[in-house]
């Protein structure tokens, strides 16, 4: 059984630290924890190339911190193992919890973003494959060699980050990772978190032809509120994803869930002001952290600390298709151009400084493909039409896949062709497109069709993060917290 670890742990570790010496706790007492932290090789300096377009950070002094966490139970012992309904051989090259903490430099909510594991993505070296594989690949790859566990894990996180950065256009400065022993001990440390099922889960709920598939995480949690879920249910929780309706994107929504009913618990009065309850927290997360050496735990916190249940933002990849097909593969499909603008507007940064001064120009001038991505039959056709009739050159096609949402896809240089058919579409997202060659837009599944403008042009609206529930977007995990999830 492969299973995926929440780093919930890591956070809530770093959230002990700076509860430590707020409350005045011995300082020396605090580096003795972070000097316990196991740490990897520094991740290398991304160099822009071809393959990695990536020439600066795109969010200046803001930190991103790559977090994932490892089905690996080391330092476990037998009783421990049992505790967690497991063996001892689990797999130390799988990691399929993989998220980006986004920290601004001006003390602003953090963000976090959650990346599915079966991701279709482009991997440095490797080419096209499952997001998940980037670790486990350059993890095998270090092992063959003769490298340590140590090592190879370097490795897997190395290549990892470099496929993200890839991916998000966010450069990755440090990271942590955490073990399925860690997150064990640290809920049972922190006395566990109240959850609300809208459905009970247990092994012997049933799916219609009969099989029991929940009884892979050992889950059994009642409908409605469970109080102090710790240890084994803990795990199980933020790790089931069969038998829920959308898979790992209900995992991940229980990740997010957990996490935030953690930031309140750690930061109640009564584990604030417990330096026993911190100190038990601290000790089960310290030995279970692997990070880079350049990540300093106590100055990281001292950032960290402002972060809270109301001052942190979850957000998700946008995604094309969650049931998708790739080499025979079942995957979840995403369209990386999509994917940097989302991030850009997840935290704050322009998309492009150019739409702000670019004016429409006349219709004529336009060349532009009308793609069919809303699963209905003519959509592209009866917009092409209109457009045609108002002197844009159009051409039909059809997407690769349906998409939730209406996109005008250019190239730079396009800005104003580009705004010129916004006008006839106001609520497409507009994408900038390295390598295109003519404005694309791609007809959604939110039913937008071409009208003609009224009025002076529209300007693009300044990119803002989101703060309420999207699909596939982001998702306000504290809200839901006060109530029930699947």
């Amino acid at each position: 059984m492969r299973g995926t670890i929440i780093t919930t742990q890591v956070l809530v570790a770093l959230l002990a630290v700076g509860a430590l010496v707020a409350s005045g706790f011995a300082w020396a007492t605090v580096r003795r924890f972070t000097s316990d932290i196991q740490h990897g090789a520094a991740l290398p300096t991304v160099a822009a190339n071809e393959a990695n377009p990536v020439k600066r950070d795109i969010d200046g002094k803001d930190q991103n911190i790559l977090l994932l966490g490892n089905d690996s139970v080391q330092g476990a012992t037998p009783a421990e193992i049992a505790a967690l309904g497991t063996t001892s051989d689990r797999n130390s090259q799988a990691t399929d919890t993989m998220m980006i903490m986004h920290i601004p430099a001006n003390g602003t909510k953090a963000t976090l973003i959650s990346f599915p594991r079966d991701s279709w993505v482009d991997i440095p070296g490797q080419g096209k494959a499952k997001l998940n594989s980037a670790y486990a690949g350059a993890f095998v790859a270090a092992k063959d060699k003769g490298m340590t566990d140590a090592d190879a894990t370097s490795a897997g996180i190395s290549l990892t980050a470099q496929t993200l950065t890839q991916l998000t256009g966010l450069h990755i400065d440090h990271y942590v990772q955490i073990n399925l022993l860690g997150f064990y001990e640290i809920s049972e440390a922190i006395g566990g978190v109240d959850v609300c099922l809208n459905a009970a889960q247990n092994k012997y709920t049933e799916n219609d032809d009969g099989t029991h598939p929940n009884g892979y995480t050992g889950i059994n949690l009642k409908a409605g509120w469970n109080y102090n879920v710790k240890g084994l249910q803990a795990e199980a929780f933020v790790r089931q994803r069969h038998g829920l309706l959308g898979s790992d994107f209900a995992r991940i929504a229980r990740q997010q869930y957990f996490l935030s009913a953690v930031f309140k618990k750690v930061a109640s009065a009564g584990m604030l002001f417990n330096p026993l309850k911190l100190t038990a927290v601290f000790k089960a997360v310290s030995k279970s952290l692997f990070t880079d050496p350049g990540l300093d735990v106590l100055s990281f916190v001292q950032q960290f600390q402002k972060i809270s249940a109301g001052n942190i933002v979850f957000g998700k990849l946008p995604i094309v298709d969650p049931d998708g097909h790739a080499d025979g593969l079942s995957v979840v499909l995403i369209d990386p151009d999509a994917v940097k603008q989302y991030i850009r507007q997840l935290i704050g940064v322009p998309t492009d400084p150019k739409l702000a001064n670019a004016a429409p120009i006349a219709p004529g001038a336009v060349r532009v493909q009308v793609l069919n991505g809303s699963g209905q039959t003519g959509t592209a056709a009866r917009n092409a039409t209109a457009m045609q009739q108002a002197g844009f050159q159009a051409s039909i096609g059809d997407a690769d896949a349906t998409r939730p949402a209406t996109t005008i896809l250019y190239g730079d240089g396009m800005q104003a062709q580009a705004m010129t058919v916004a006008r006839w579409f106001p609520k497409a997202q507009l994408v900038l497109t390295p390598g295109a060659t003519a404005v694309t837009l791609v007809l959604g599944q939110d039913g937008q069709q071409a009208k003609a403008p009224v009025g002076p042009s529209p300007q693009p609206a300044a990119p803002a993060r989101p703060s309420s529930p999207q699909p596939s977007g982001t998702t306000n995990a504290a809200q839901n917290a006060n109530g029930c999830i699947n």
